[in-house]
């Protein structure tokens, strides 16, 4: 098979963000668009001669013909071998437990996460490193700088490859193992977790709806949920992985998950209801009639963790974004743990995970996970939820109440401004920037601004410098907000509004959140003028 050299030139946009390069489909599918930044990935990693990846993706649209160009560039490039989900499909937390397990020098990943799959809709490629997790700052800038210098790329001339089929094959020089994606990373939470309790738990009547949305997590999801822990057949629904989600959008919240919360909120509703998402890395988590939201879902887990077998000894430390709410820094506070308060991005968090600060991690925008892999991990956390219930034996809500009742409740919501005018959203944001000085004291409606400030994050592993994540505005009554514009969208911009006050009175806890919210809410429409500069009358998706 004949190596070939191909001319090529720098195309715009390609800057990977928290989580890679996510583009529409059609994008990547564009000539030299793909295989330019696998090169510059290739490239920006010191080169794959003699290394060894794990490739795999969520199965949406352009997939598997996106990997096989992949095996075949890396054949090209030199690289020993590469270990392939069948069909090409794996989910981003099993990719980094086999990137872990088998100790290669990372992994592609294809995906993009929570986003819309289809031939019109988006894709994504991302590195993770050797630890399994998502590549640190200074790799991504790497990769950039390349992609802004490219002139050619190396690919394997070869006929069609065949990923259907469990073995080991060549392309060229290099061997391709094409492997079980599900039973690995099946085997990994029977270590983790107490499967002979949450068995017990489903023998005595325990109902479950667990909604894998068409995406990844449906095979993970039958193969642990039903086959291994007795959860009735037809517990997981939507388990078909389909290369457009089945038109559906893969996230796992209330507004794109409305048929698992009209099951969860009707008189028939199981026990326990749960989502996750595109890739397999978020996740929601619901009761009969109670969306615990995934801020709350983290200060829970890190209260109760010690419930399941792996994390009996308790926790090292605790570690959210910063816009996750603070209810997991009081749990912290109690059990005389560290927290941590990251910028926005998994890779944040394998720092801390590597250097044995913290055991669990998690983010408002419904992911969480541990020190079992360097990426959230949707199914692990319904699995760790399912462990706890079992050995409670009380209802989500009851335990919910619980923990409001100990720490008080940091009532929280994420309002989300989605495809907003770039322009718009970048003028907005810098306004707001050059008035962060002048707002202390200030009266926001009901509200007076105690501080605000742009949050920037100094790692206490590596000792880098990360700026510019995020505008904070905090008020005297102990509220916050914070405005940010997300990295995850392919077109225009989104504008993320993360709106907290934390409330103790015990009489007070049983609130719905948007009415506890209700100043703030107003206050951050009037600090940013959101509707004034958007023309919107309100967010597209509440969470």
């Amino acid at each position: 098979m004949t190596v070939q050299v191909i001319e090529t030139q720098p195309i715009e946009g390609q800057k990977p963000g928290t989580s890679g390069l996510r583009k529409k489909t059609r994008i990547f599918m564009q000539l030299h668009f793909l295989e330019n930044y696998v090169q510059s990935i290739f490239d920006g990693i010191d080169g794959v001669e003699g290394k060894q990846l794990v490739v795999g993706g969520d199965g949406r649209f352009f997939n598997d013909q996106a990997i096989k160009i992949i095996l075949r560039m890396a054949a090209a490039n030199g690289a020993k071998a590469c270990i392939v989900g069948q069909n090409g499909i794996l989910s981003t937390p099993a990719a980094s437990h086999l990137i872990r397990k088998l100790k290669t020098d990372g992994g592609l990943i294809l995906s993009a996460s929570h986003n819309p799959g289809g031939e019109n809709e988006d894709f994504g490629l991302k590195y993770n490193g050797p630890n399994g997790g998502p590549a640190n700052e200074g790799t991504t800038d790497k990769i950039f700088e390349r992609t802004k210098s490219i002139t050619s790329y190396k690919i394997l001339a070869s006929g069609d490859l065949d990923l259907s089929q469990i073995g080991t094959t060549q392309v060229g020089n290099m061997q391709v193992d094409v492997i079980d994606p599900i039973t690995d990373y099946a085997d990994l939470m029977e270590e983790l977790f107490d499967f002979d309790a949450i068995r017990s738990l489903f023998a005595s009547g325990f109902s479950l709806r667990f909604d894998a949305m068409h995406a990844v997590t449906g095979p993970y999801a039958t193969e642990v949920l039903q086959n291994r822990l007795g959860a009735p057949q037809g517990s997981v629904v939507n388990a078909t992985p389909l290369p457009d989600f089945g038109g559906g959008h893969p996230d796992p919240n209330p507004i794109w998950a409305k048929e698992l919360m009209d099951c969860m909120y009707s008189d028939t509703a199981p026990d326990f209801g749960a989502a996750s998402d595109g890739d397999g890395d978020r996740n929601m988590i619901v009761g009969k009639s109670c969306y615990v939201s995934p801020s709350d879902s983290l200060a829970v887990l890190a209260d109760l963790a010690h419930l399941a077998p792996a994390y009996s000894a308790g926790l090292a430390g605790v570690a959210r974004s910063m816009p996750t709410s603070g209810a997991a820094d009081r749990v912290a506070e109690a059990k005389g743990i560290p927290s941590f308060e990251t910028p926005t991005g998994w890779k944040f968090f394998g720092n801390l995970l590597d250097a044995g600060k913290v055991t669990l991690c998690g983010e408002e925008s419904a992911g969480t996970g541990s020190n079992h892999v360097r990426e959230k991990d949707g199914l692990w956390a319904v699995l760790l939820w399912l462990n706890i219930l079992a050995k409670k034996r009380i209802s989500v809500t009851e335990l919910l109440k619980e923990h409001w009742q100990r720490y008080g409740r940091n009532y929280y919501s994420r309002h989300d401004y989605e495809a907003v005018e770039t322009e718009a959203a970048n003028s907005l944001m810098n306004d707001l920037r050059r008035r962060l000085t002048d707002l202390p004291g200030q009266t926001i409606g009901a509200l007076t601004v105690a501080r605000a400030d742009e949050f920037a994050y100094d790692d206490p592993v590596d000792g880098s410098h990360s700026a510019g994540q995020g505008l904070r505005v905090f008020f005297d009554n102990g509220a916050r907000v914070v405005f940010r514009l997300s990295g995850t969208g392919t077109q225009g911009a989104t504008l993320r509004v993360y709106l907290e006050q934390l409330e103790t009175d015990p009489s007070a806890l049983d609130h719905e959140p948007q009415h506890a919210l209700a100043d703030i809410i107003a206050a951050a429409d009037q600090l940013a003028g959101i509707t004034a500069r958007t023309g919107r009358n309100g967010p597209d998706v509440i969470t």
